[in-house]
């Protein structure tokens, strides 16, 4: 096992993780008071600096301030009161910080047209920090420098302050978007962090003040330090981000939408705002998306619509099907039913100006030829039909009945979902000679009985729901008991027994030691172990099926119940 405090050793053949991966950071460092000036017409509209305060410790103190109270002098922590002595215009508002946070969740998954892998970095805050995954994705930018500047112009347009770098980890990205001077960084990564201030790192406060205080202000003096000391001193997290950073571990982002490993899109010069105008774009990028899956012989079963609106959020549909397929008319009616269950929840805002189609959960799928010796037994219709049936009315609302191995008549049988392929159990089949109701009671019913003429024998009668019922026939018992394997008691491990008549010499195993332990495995016949199944006819013809739980001249006394009936 590799352990996290030691960078992973690779072979001279096989490539650095620097080469692998290419990682988009943006830091929106107004973020707090640049959404709500874009939300709130009223506050975009001041004239005046402009900051939001929060109550801590008894105290009013600012949290977030914009460029005119920074020019003014102002800081995140200080008094309010103290603010405005300093700035007497100030404006502020106090913050909501499920607002803001839920606002930048909604604008990192409209960043998710430049990337498909978008997720938001809360080491340091739950928001301000974006990374995006673009390996491969850059050229359509027309390079990473263009690709960086394109994105960091477009919100700058909008009003929002940010600063963004690319770099092949996700640490030397965060560190560059924050403190350096160098926005993209290819190979000569430690000598570009080297120079950056020891904060880059995503340490907590104490940890950066600590190091700063002992003298360690930059990266590359914790770099060929001894790892022992500094994990001793500053806790082994210092040296994960700085491995992290460097590439000699791997930092994965988890992405907010799901990940789209093939798909396809369109722009719209003028947006777009009718259900039927969203849906026949589908249709046209569901046959564009079965070509591209064809021409790698590959299926899908998982598809996501991504309606990207103008005012920068996005609405996502996913259907999935019951297996890997590429048939467009197939995945488009999927998305037709599907938008059937919306009804109002379908809200264009101001107008969807791009819709992506992506296809997840890709397996093979090789091209199948239909002679006249084919048997069509309509199972690939069936199928179809329960996607389309799912989709419209969710995916557990279509169950399927699946046999499971077990003697309990109530376990016998368990529900799926029509779009679950589970692996059947051939033992699982029920046996076709034993005499079952075709339907079970929800649950077995307590009864009360006349006492059987023998312990083992069916009852005379019953009560069940308050009427009395006389049997002239009865047939049984039909015993059945838990599995061992599932039986509540654990094996114990006890010694044998002995005959104290015995001579102490047969007390032994002709070695000198005492005779070997044995499994004591409880016979326990009492309360939920044993049932002994009664099929019993009264006069009017009736069939009931009951059971006795339990045996007679145990400590626990047997209970009867009604299982079922017979048609």
């Amino acid at each position: 096992m590799v352990s996290l405090l030691q960078p992973i050793a690779r072979s001279d053949r096989q490539l650095p993780l620097q080469s692998e991966r290419r990682y988009l950071v943006l830091y929106l460092s107004r973020w707090e008071t640049d959404c709500l000036k874009r939300a709130d017409p009223a506050i975009a509209a001041l004239d005046a600096p402009f900051a939001l305060w929060e109550k801590q410790r008894g105290a009013m103190r600012l949290v977030a301030v914009d460029d005119g109270a920074a020019a003014a002098g102002l800081f995140a922590g200080q008094s309010l009161s103290d603010a405005r002595a300093i700035c007497p215009p100030l404006q502020v508002r106090e913050i909501d910080r499920d607002f803001i946070q839920q606002t930048f969740a909604d604008f990192a998954d409209w960043h998710s047209n430049a990337s498909p892998i978008v997720s938001v970095l809360t080491d340091k805050s739950a928001w301000g920090d974006l990374a995006l995954d673009i390996t491969g994705v850059s050229h359509l930018f027309g390079g990473e420098h263009a690709m960086l500047q394109t994105v960091t112009e477009r919100l700058a347009k909008m009003g929002i302050s940010v600063r963004g770098a690319i770099a092949p980890t996700v640490g030397a990205a965060w560190a560059l978007a924050h403190f350096g001077a160098q926005l993209v960084v290819h190979d000569d990564l430690r000598s570009t962090l080297a120079k950056l201030p020891v904060a880059g790192l995503r340490l907590d406060d104490d940890q950066a003040a600590s190091l700063n205080h002992l003298g360690l202000k930059q990266i590359g003096q914790l770099m060929g330090r001894d790892r022992r000391s500094l994990q001793a001193r500053f806790g082994a997290s210092l040296l994960l981000r700085l491995d992290q950073a460097l590439g000699d571990i791997e930092e994965r982002i988890t992405p907010r939408l799901p990940a789209a490993e093939r798909f396809v899109e369109r722009r719209f010069a003028e947006p777009i705002g009718l259900m039927d105008d969203v849906l026949m774009t589908a249709r046209d990028l569901a046959f564009r998306l079965a070509g591209m899956l064809e021409a790698e012989s590959v299926g899908a079963q998982a598809f996501h619509l991504f309606l990207y609106r103008v005012d920068h959020k996005v609405m996502t549909l996913s259907v999935n099907a019951g297996r890997a397929t590429r048939d467009p008319s197939h995945i488009d009616r999927l998305f037709a039913n599907r938008a059937d269950r919306l009804g109002c929840e379908y809200d264009a805002g101001f107008g969807i100006d791009m819709i992506r189609l992506g296809a997840s959960s890709v397996s093979r799928l090789d091209a199948s030829h239909i002679g006249i010796f084919d048997v069509q037994d309509g199972t690939a219709d069936l199928e179809q039909l329960y996607d389309r049936m799912t989709s419209r009315l969710g995916p557990l609302a279509v169950m399927r009945s699946t046999f499971v191995n077990t003697h309990i008549p109530e376990k016998a049988v368990k529900l799926e979902s029509v779009l679950v392929h589970s692996p059947q159990d051939p033992h699982a089949k029920p046996d076709a000679s034993l005499r079952r109701p075709l339907r079970l009671l929800p649950q077995p019913e307590p009864i009360i009985v006349t006492f059987a003429e023998v312990p083992d024998g069916p009852p005379p009668g019953m009560v069940w729901r308050r009427v009395r019922y006389s049997f002239v026939r009865a047939s049984g018992p039909e015993r059945i008991g838990v599995e061992w394997w599932h039986l509540p008691e654990a094996l114990v491990i006890v010694p044998r027994p002995q005959d104290v008549d015995a001579a102490p010499q047969e007390k032994t195993d002709g070695t000198g030691k005492g005779a070997p332990a044995i499994l004591d495995v409880a016979i326990n016949d009492g309360h939920g172990l044993t049932r002994d199944y009664y099929i019993a006819e009264d006069g009017q013809g009736l069939r009931f099926w009951l059971f006795r739980e339990g045996l007679y001249g145990r400590v626990i006394e047997p209970r009867w119940f009604m299982h079922g009936l017979f048609a």
